[in-house]
């Protein structure tokens, strides 16, 4: 995160608490809604009616220069690993000592799974840098039914690449 940003005026859809990361980890929101979570707090704005998120003036330029467009963080590779390759070294192991989260079982390892768990990771980096992280019960989404398929996703997510 290469801008220092006030936060505390800024308004985000969904507070970071441990409750939606865990809805994220255990597949009970959809692909979509993570990748929102991500690019709100990657300063990507959502222009309707179109319904496209572009880079603002606040957007990282490690991500602006990258995608013109807000990336799709669990169906396109690229933006999974770019969105790696943004955690700080010392911020990795987010999951496990944060959550400790013990990671998935062989048979569950998919490609959406395992770029959840670093957007889950991520945003735990995240949270912490920038002071934002609840850890009261805090308002949460929904949770749905996780999907029939886990390799393809919620209905509406977009096809894994």
């Amino acid at each position: 995160m290469n801008k220092k940003v006030d936060l505390s005026a800024n308004q985000f859809t969904w507070p970071i608490c441990k409750e939606l990361l865990s809805l994220i980890l255990e597949d009970k929101v959809s692909d979509v809604f993570v990748c929102e979570l991500i690019w709100e707090r990657l300063f990507y704005k959502k222009e309707l009616p179109i319904n496209c998120w572009y880079p603002s003036l606040l957007t990282p330029t490690y991500w602006s220069d990258k995608f013109l467009e807000a990336p799709q963080i669990i169906s396109e590779r690229i933006a999974s690993v770019h969105l790696t390759r943004s955690i700080p070294r010392d911020h990795k192991q987010g999951l496990k000592k944060f959550l400790n989260f013990k990671g998935y079982k062989i048979n569950e390892l998919y490609p959406r799974r395992t770029r959840r768990a670093t957007a889950v990771n991520w945003l735990i980096y995240w949270a912490i840098e920038n002071k934002c992280f609840l850890n009261d019960k805090n308002i949460i989404p929904i949770p749905s039914t996780p999907p029939v398929n886990p390799a393809k996703g919620h209905f509406g997510d977009p096809e894994i690449k």
